[in-house]
């Protein structure tokens, strides 16, 4: 399919406009690709509940775990740079990882949230690194490791920038500048330079009222359908001191209050599961580079690279589109899907996959090509690449909502992207 910018933005905009007017939107960004070309973007509403500071174009905001998806691409980077398989073992490269039974583990299954390190048994800090590697060499995992999967909800960025750190001498967010967000000119970090502070926006926490998932949530089937739709326990576990849940999200414990987000001294912190800070553009100028095959505008991403040289290998972007595992997600309780370090609409659950924002739909994700990957964050941010139609989208904001997979509104935004009239 190819996207014309004005129809784009003659469909969109009166969307995200109705995020302020009638979804209680603060403040927000979107930004859509197409063959390495930027055909839309949009800002609006204010970076402050007083609303007293604009959001305008060069405002950057936190991102939550659609950092994830920036931290596997460099660590996958790394793989082919080394020329090592995502088949090969942890321990390979990690040989401390290797105690209690962990010494089968592969890469693969590690990016794929296959490994069972979601919880942590020993409590640490998450401002303590060391302390949380050491925690995770340790660590029985939580469940045969290949057997099933639950989203590494704290633990995902620590395992990945172990192995940055141990294949290519550097810290993954220091890998990421250096061969991602300078080049490029990503106005991405992890971990925000100290100058950088004027111009992000205040995060805010999910407003009191309903639970989006209430226990026991869809008992019964939906009105017009014969079968229920995947019920999750989920929310009711996460508020539940001693539910799996409550600990794979205080593992490693530390940082669980939205406002301590906002202090500058811990966005400053490469925190690689959580703590990335950046724009709609940046965001999506990165997925974009995955949609078109390692290209820019029909021209290699890096200056260094020869004419029609692909910075990621047909390889690597098979990694991040092919899907490892579809399942009930130990952790979520309804049907996920992931590559390696991305998540996938899950073939089996087109009426789940937005079941944890209190939605029931046959509605996907990551638009309708089952080529598309990405990462959401929590809250309602939400990034994405569509290899098939060449498309990249993101949308980030500051008012979070009870919810930890994209809300309606980034859904509705992305759904008006692929509508063919």
């Amino acid at each position: 399919m190819q996207l014309s910018a004005t129809e784009l933005r003659e469909r969109l905009k009166p969307l995200f406009q109705e995020n302020f007017e009638k979804f209680g939107e603060l403040g927000a960004a979107i930004s859509v690709w197409q063959n390495g070309k930027e055909l839309l973007k949009l800002h609006g509403g204010f970076r402050d509940a007083r609303r007293e500071q604009p959001w305008t174009e060069d405002t950057i905001v936190l991102i939550w775990s659609a950092t994830k998806g920036i931290g596997s691409a460099c660590l996958l980077h790394v793989l082919q740079e080394h020329k090592i398989d995502i088949e090969r073992r942890v321990w390979d490269f990690w040989p401390e990882f290797a105690q209690a039974g962990k010494e089968p583990i592969t890469l693969a299954q590690l990016l794929s949230h296959q490994v069972g390190l979601a919880a942590l048994d020993r409590k640490v800090n998450v401002l303590y690194y060391a302390s949380v590697i050491d925690a995770l060499e340790k660590q029985e995992p939580n469940w045969p490791p290949g057997t099933a999967h639950g989203y590494h909800a704290r633990t995902f960025g620590f395992l990945v920038d172990e192995l940055v750190r141990r294949i290519s001498g550097i810290k993954l967010a220091e890998y990421w500048r250096n061969t991602f967000a300078e080049p490029l000119g990503l106005d991405l970090w992890i971990g925000l330079p100290e100058k950088e502070n004027p111009r992000v926006a205040t995060m805010y926490a999910p407003k009191a009222g309903k639970q989006p998932e209430p226990k026991d949530r869809q008992s019964s089937p939906p009105v017009g359908r014969t079968r229920p739709v995947a019920s999750s326990d989920f929310y009711a576990d996460l508020a539940t001191k001693g539910t799996f849940a409550h600990k794979v999200f205080t593992s490693p414990f530390g940082l669980n209050a939205i406002s301590a987000m906002n202090k500058p001294e811990i966005r400053a912190l490469p925190i690689v599961s959580f703590g990335g800070i950046g724009s709609a553009s940046a965001l999506a100028k990165f997925y974009a580079i995955l949609a078109n095959g390692g290209r820019m505008d029909g021209r290699p991403a890096f200056a260094s690279l020869r004419r029609g040289e692909q910075f990621f290998s047909e390889k690597t972007l098979a990694w991040m589109t092919n899907t490892l595992t579809d399942r009930i997600d130990r952790v979520f309780q309804i049907p996920t899907a992931f590559s390696a370090g991305f998540m996938k609409d899950s073939r089996g659950a087109r009426e789940n996959l937005t079941a944890l924002s209190g939605q029931v739909s046959k509605r996907a994700i990551f638009g309708t090509s089952p080529s598309a990957f990405g990462h959401p964050g929590a809250g309602g941010s939400h990034a994405f690449a569509d290899p098939e139609n060449k498309i990249a989208f993101a949308y980030v904001m500051n008012q979070m909502e009870q919810s930890l997979l994209p809300t309606e509104k980034s859904l509705r935004l992305v759904d008006a992207i692929y509508r063919r009239d």
